[in-house]
């Protein structure tokens, strides 16, 4: 999939902005809220609650929804084991940026693997 590993000249670019420069103009601090649970549990209804909530008290929050990102980002995956784990990934590194960002990323996915929730929580260490 990715050749970033044999490529050379690929660096990170530091934005000029700081994280704690974003953290103080929004007055709250990014971070990822990750809500997992079987097919038709109420991930997508629970996220959207909290969105809400978070919006009326002057909070900036981004769902991730596991359906939604199937239409773009991830519309290129199926549902084999290794796609999962790709389509975790994916969001992952998103949600990883959102709150680099200064926003509650809530994401929300039926995330059946625990090796793959692991490996997103570490991203997020």
């Amino acid at each position: 999939m990715s050749t970033m590993g044999n490529s050379t000249n690929i660096f990170w670019q530091e934005s000029p902005v700081g994280k704690l420069e974003r953290q103080k103009l929004l007055n709250q601090k990014g971070c990822v809220v990750w809500i997992t649970g079987l097919s038709g549990s109420g991930k997508s209804t629970l996220a959207c609650s909290l969105s809400r909530e978070l919006h009326t008290r002057g909070k900036l929050s981004y769902i991730l929804d596991g359906d939604n990102v199937r239409h773009g980002l991830n519309k290129d995956l199926g549902f084999k084991a290794e796609d999962r784990t790709e389509n975790i990934r994916r969001v992952g590194e998103v949600a990883k940026l959102f709150a680099d960002a200064g926003l509650i990323c809530i994401a929300s996915l039926i995330s059946p693997y625990r090796k793959d929730r692991d490996a997103c929580r570490a991203m997020f260490s």
